[in-house]
């Protein structure tokens, strides 16, 4: 979890919690600003409630908050990383307002592009690549098993890994895995738009930024997929470290 312990460091100015919404796709936090983070459960509740203190989460500080993103419980994790992103103020002057999928299918082209989580975009980019790897918790058709890993990313030219590997506990490992040489983007609503991602060799960090918390958190409440937004409420956002892209 050491990524997210950096990410946390950076996060100086506390906030009281104004709301907490955990719909089926996505959580939302409202602090400083609203944050998202996608919505990760278990399924057995058998060992203890899935969300400590559920009802009284409005009475914590919005760093409190984040301290649940570094739990056991991963609907607490996604609890966590949605505060998170109610802390981050974004700089939009290192910002661009372009989908990850966008930036992909230009880096990508004629390469050998790896992606951790099956992404909607995903049937475009393969026309665009060399070779392109899928790899999944939850396999569809076409992807591979997320035990792969060790196997395909050190392979990959680009590789693009979803910010929700922050809530499995998987993102550490895989960006040790990548080469040097390869072109790293971390993508997804639940990814924080923070420069700390470059200590880590990531080139490019694509994320959301909630610009109508009221309409976001409704939304949220009623169970929406991030296709549903449809730029409502939220905008899409690209980082790049100096010289890439």
């Amino acid at each position: 979890m050491k990524v997210i312990k950096d990410i946390i460091a950076t996060l100086k100015e506390d906030a009281p919690v104004r709301d907490v919404r955990i719909g089926s796709s996505w959580t939302a936090v409202w602090t400083r600003h609203c944050g998202l983070a996608s919505t990760i459960t278990e399924r057995d509740h058998s060992a203890g409630p899935p969300v400590r203190d559920a009802g009284r989460l409005k009475e914590k500080t919005a760093l409190e908050l984040c301290e649940y993103a570094l739990s056991g419980s991963l609907l607490e994790r996604s609890v966590g990383l949605a505060a998170i992103n109610s802390l981050v103020k974004v700089n939009l002057s290192q910002c661009r307002q372009i989908n990850a999928s966008e930036v992909l299918s230009r880096e990508g082209r004629g390469k050998k592009v790896c992606v951790v989580g099956h992404f909607p975009f995903v049937t475009d980019l393969e026309k665009e690549v060399e070779k392109l790897w899928i790899l999944e918790r939850q396999p569809r058709i076409g992807d591979l098993p997320a035990e792969e890993a060790g196997r395909v990313i050190p392979q990959a030219d680009v590789l693009a890994i979803t910010g929700t590997a922050l809530i499995n506990d998987t993102m550490d490992r895989l960006l040790a895995l990548c080469r040097r040489d390869a072109l790293v983007m971390v993508l997804g609503p639940t990814t924080p738009l923070l420069p700390v991602w470059y200590d880590y060799g990531v080139d490019l960090v694509s994320g959301t930024m909630v610009t109508e918390p009221e309409t976001v958190l409704q939304f949220v409440s009623e169970g929406i997929i991030f296709s549903q937004f449809r730029g409502r409420g939220v905008k899409l956002l690209t980082m790049a470290q100096d010289g890439v892209g």
